[in-house]
């Protein structure tokens, strides 16, 4: 992927790139890989805001992707690399053997007419190809990597993520994570190989406020800009917090970890994440 630069014909295009896609190879998504996908605006199913500035934004559909890769054994033909406007990364699909279609994360390399698998046995450790974390080699950067056996991809998802695999002890792997966090994964969980594509997608730049109200991102008010009703840093003469430490509008404090001190799944981190 790379980006263009917008000719400046107005404020909003000065400063605008936008990636050129010139790796997709069709507009219109697998009607049957798809299905409405309902926009909640931040509200939980009591109707109430638990996720700010959220709403509005262009309709979408969501495209159903495969990310427990259990088509075992089935060769599959890359088809074509599409757009995704749920999604950071490219997907990929996928015309398998016995006629079946599927949509994958697309792996930065991955192109139209490649042939991929997913194998519970060693196989070859191209790009694409998916397969426990005990067959693959030590040392390959992998993606979409399952937490729980079966449960499908949870890591290393969004657009130029890869997970490292440091070793292989038992059933014990241990892998390296993009925040820096060296944790164990059972070696029965499955990974595809390479990383993702659309690693520049952080560099682009919107140019005007108009392009975030169409991803569904509504504006970002400062809590001292407010009035005491609407916030607790509301209020006040001037930009004064009162000597209030930042927080929510419902009090929160921000910056305090909300992970739980006795998570089980804490006894598998071996190294934190970077600070």
């Amino acid at each position: 992927m790379a980006l263009r630069k917008l000719k400046p014909y107005s404020p909003g295009t000065r400063h605008a790139t936008m990636p050129d896609f010139a790796e997709v190879t069709r507009n219109r998504p697998e009607k049957s890989l798809t299905e409405v996908l309902k926009k909640h605006s931040g509200r939980n199913n009591q109707g109430r805001i638990t996720v700010r500035h959220r709403g509005g934004g262009h309709r979408r559909l969501y495209r159903i992707i495969d990310f427990k890769r259990n088509k075992l054994d089935i060769e599959g033909l890359v088809k074509h690399i599409e757009y995704d406007p749920n999604r950071n990364c490219r997907i990929a699909l996928i015309h398998y053997m016995d006629g079946e279609k599927r949509y994958v994360l697309a792996a930065k390399g991955m192109q139209q007419g490649q042939r991929i698998v997913s194998s519970n046995t060693p196989v070859e450790p191209t790009v694409g190809n998916a397969m426990r974390l005990r067959d693959i080699p030590q040392g390959m950067s992998v993606h979409n990597v399952e937490m729980s056996i079966g449960h499908g991809g949870q890591i290393a998802r969004s657009a130029g993520t890869h997970v490292r695999l440091m070793a292989i002890d038992g059933n014990q792997a241990v892998v390296l994570l993009p925040s820096g966090e060296l944790r164990r994964l059972h070696a029965d969980c499955r990974a595809t190989i390479g990383e993702v594509g659309n690693s520049e997608f952080n560099l682009r730049s919107l140019g005007k406020a108009g392009r975030k109200r169409w991803l569904g991102i509504r504006p970002t008010v400062r809590g001292n800009a407010m009035n005491p009703v609407a916030h607790p840093l509301g209020g006040g003469e001037g930009h004064s917090n009162g000597g209030r430490q930042h927080c929510s509008p419902t009090g929160l404090i921000d910056g305090v970890k909300t992970r739980k001190r006795n998570k089980p799944s804490s006894a598998l981190i071996i190294r934190r994440r970077k600070k």
